[in-house]
């Protein structure tokens, strides 16, 4: 070297890194959970708060109206009348619709043409939009269930158990309005307001999530990661109304045991179009207190045709379900939300769903 001087550098050896890049992971893998549940726990934040907004809406609903908004409305001509057979007949507004002006919606209220079906292209404009402060963030599904129709994630509260007393609930149909004789006796059921929920507003559901369906109408099964999207057939007796003697827990249980191998009969019905209404079919708009929350949703495969129906019937099992861990979040009648545990059981469950059952519900159960 003459007179130079060496001065050697010393690097990282392998098991150096490789104890640097393990260190690395480890670090990482301890902050992955707490970012993810940072962002869930806006996610659910967003979604309580999209709840409230909703509870507010119909508060001023209720103000200008002095009625809870219906599940659909039947505003236009009878049917058979000059307009036309399919006028006014059919789907029908949703609740939401009813609100659009107590959501800061007031130009899509004013394009939608209440004297035709709300499927019809006259509506169409309305239909497709999408409505943020309808969509839960939380939900993972990024296709529309029913593209281009605007889907929503909050559904009304039809009420208990179909099979024991139809639409008990807060969010219901009217029939007040044409056409009335199609529906029989359920044609006298008239709105009705917040005095009506004597059960108390604080103890009464008003509205919960739905986790939107599948774009496609694709097969599911119980046990898959999609299976609470599905419908499924159960074997129950889904006549309403049947009173004290129906069984509702026996039914619960048909729908808890349907076999995982069973195909579901609808997986893109709910939340498909937040601005279409029809009395039978609960699961687009609506969702009921039957099954508990993130249960299997069920329609009956025997009894009157109310209940034998893929979108769920009065008579079906259309529940409350969300991606939020252990529970849903439900938007009382009194404008406050709740977070509502899947463990809760089922008859308190089905109190809070009725407005006038006359059902004893302490706030520790649930």
């Amino acid at each position: 070297m003459g007179n130079g001087s060496y001065r050697s550098r010393r690097a990282f050896t392998l098991i150096e890194l490789l104890v640097v890049i393990a260190i690395i992971a480890v670090l990482i893998a301890l902050l992955l959970p707490a970012v993810q549940a940072a962002r869930e726990a806006a996610r659910r934040s967003q979604c309580v708060n999209n709840l409230k907004q909703l509870g507010l809406a119909v508060h001023n609903y209720h103000s200008t109206h002095n009625v809870i908004p219906a599940d659909g409305v039947f505003l236009g001509p009878a049917y058979g009348q000059s307009v036309g057979a399919s006028d006014g007949w059919g789907w029908n507004a949703s609740w939401a619709v009813s609100i659009l002006p107590n959501m800061e919606q007031t130009p899509l209220y004013n394009a939608y043409n209440f004297n035709r079906s709300a499927d019809l292209p006259q509506n169409n404009t309305v239909g497709f939009t999408l409505i943020g402060s309808l969509i839960c963030p939380s939900d993972s599904i990024k296709q529309r269930p029913a593209d281009p129709w605007g889907p929503n994630s909050y559904h009304g509260n039809h009420g208990g158990p179909g099979i024991v007393s139809n639409w008990s609930g807060t969010i219901v149909q009217n029939f007040t309005n044409n056409p009335r004789a199609w529906w029989g006796a359920d044609a006298q059921m008239a709105y009705f307001g917040f005095e009506s929920v004597t059960d108390g507003t604080s103890n009464t559901a008003l509205f919960s999530e739905r986790l939107l369906g599948l774009s496609g109408n694709p097969v599911t099964y119980t046990g898959s990661p999609t299976g609470k999207r599905g419908i499924y057939s159960a074997s129950y007796n889904g006549a309403v109304n049947q009173g004290p003697t129906a069984n509702p827990l026996a039914a619960v249980a048909a729908c808890k045991s349907v076999p995982s191998s069973q195909a579901s009969g609808g997986s893109y019905l709910s939340g498909a179009h937040f601005s279409l209404s029809y009395p039978w079919h609960t699961s687009n708009t609506a969702y009921n207190h039957f099954n508990t929350p993130n249960g299997t949703s069920c329609y009956a495969a025997s009894g009157d045709g109310v209940g034998v129906n893929p979108w769920g019937g009065t008579g079906g099992m259309i529940t409350a379900t969300s991606n939020h861990s252990g529970g849903v979040n439900v938007g009382m009648t009194d404008g406050s939300v709740r977070f509502i545990k899947d463990s809760i059981s089922p008859t308190t469950w089905w109190a809070i769903g009725t407005k006038s059952g006359n059902e004893t519900v302490s706030s520790d159960s649930y």
